[in-house]
């Protein structure tokens, strides 16, 4: 198969974004050009690790800033000069990687001022990282990192170019030897796309802390683009049915074949695993649990149960998912909307008999709570993979 190939660091999604650097790093302000207005520094991260947002917009009649720390919406006050500002305590915005948006006179929209932007199918949020005083998973930590890879090829399945990223342990390109590794296929959900598990998930500084702690073990992980329709062929069961069964067949002919082919990523059934959250954890679960014979490991955060096609055939037989299945485990939040189907898949998993792990949380349907998700996850995965 022909490729086109990006093998270098993502430096994008590896360094945060200048204006989110604590303050004594970030620099003064441009002087401006000539008939030119001084850029907008937003946000800006405060000596009391409070945040300010700023956005120009002198025509303007409203101006608020919603983010993920709470449910309240801050209004913004403008001065003379058209720029609109406010300042979000300290206590109200805690360490975390957080969703925000500007909204301007009823229009939602990203903030201009800032470089980080939450891949999405419709772009409209943008990404605010506060550190931990002691550095979280999915902080930045000084320890040996992976890559991150980017491939661009043409699907066969699907009749178009597609893209996969995929991760590489740290040492993976100097090392001499033929070692193999575990290959893990880690899914977005329906709004997201292959960047966010990186951008904005941090599924990278995840697996590099967890690995260098010795708590994960080396792997590399593909992350594609969930989506091989237009979002029209998403409305209903039967074209989600359709649309996953079109990811299926990429995944299988096109992606893995790519994976398997320019890394070196073991074939054995207990060295590969498959997670998704929310419509990627729907993936997951039809996809592993009607593919016993290519995915011993398989997870679901906040997921879409399986596809009516394959839940009936696989709770029919628990003596196979058992022997099969190295771990099936699922995560949902109290909060989250799609707690009844899961608890209702995993009650259907009891009375099958079929071995899994189940995980309540507090949280909703949101990255904060995945993230946590993928840090639980992936000390479980490839316990007999050291070879």
């Amino acid at each position: 198969m022909k490729t086109s190939l990006f093998a270098a660091f993502i430096v994008a999604a590896a360094l945060p974004a200048i204006a989110q650097t604590p303050p004594a790093q970030v620099p003064a302000p441009r002087a401006a050009a000539p008939g030119r207005p001084a850029p907008v520094i937003s946000p800006e991260i405060d000596a009391d690790r409070s945040v300010t947002f700023r956005l120009r917009a002198a025509n303007a009649k409203q101006v608020s800033v919603r983010g993920q720390w709470t449910k309240e919406p801050l209004a913004l006050t403008r001065d003379e000069g058209g720029i609109w500002s406010g300042t979000v305590p300290a206590a109200t915005c805690g360490p975390g990687v957080w969703e925000y948006s500007f909204t301007v006179d009823g229009v939602s929209m990203i903030d201009p001022g800032n470089a980080a932007i939450k891949p999405m199918r419709e772009p409209r949020t943008s990404i605010l990282h506060l550190p931990a005083d002691k550095a979280e998973p999915w902080d930045f930590q000084n320890v040996p990192h992976g890559t991150v890879h980017q491939h661009s090829y043409f699907s066969k399945a699907l009749g178009r170019p597609r893209e996969v990223w995929v991760y590489t342990p740290p040492g993976y390109e100097t090392e001499a030897s033929e070692r193999k590794y575990p290959l893990l296929v880690l899914q977005h959900g329906s709004g997201d796309n292959q960047q966010t598990w990186v951008v904005h998930g941090k599924a990278h500084w995840i697996l590099d802390s967890l690995i260098a702690a010795g708590k994960a073990r080396p792997m590399v992980v593909a992350m594609l683009d969930g989506h091989p329709f237009t979002p029209s062929a998403m409305r209903d069961s039967v074209e989600r049915g359709s649309a996953t069964a079109a990811f299926e067949r990429e995944l299988f002919e096109d992606a893995l074949p790519l994976v398997e082919a320019t890394y070196r990523v073991s074939n054995e059934i207990d060295r590969r695993g498959i997670v998704g959250l929310s419509m990627g954890g729907g993936q997951a679960l039809t996809i592993g649990l009607g593919h016993l014979n290519r995915f011993a490991y398989v997870g679901s955060f906040s997921g879409v149960p399986p596809e009516e096609s394959v839940a009936p055939t696989f709770l029919a037989d628990a003596g196979r998912a058992n022997a099969k299945l190295r771990l099936l485990w699922l995560a949902c939040g109290r909060d989250d909307f799609l707690l009844s189907r899961n608890e209702d898949f995993v009650a259907k998993l009891a009375a099958a008999g079929v071995k899994h792990e189940w995980l309540l949380t507090a949280g909703n349907h949101s990255w904060p709570v995945w993230r946590g998700y993928l840090v639980d996850f992936l000390p479980r995965l490839f316990v007999s993979a050291e070879r």
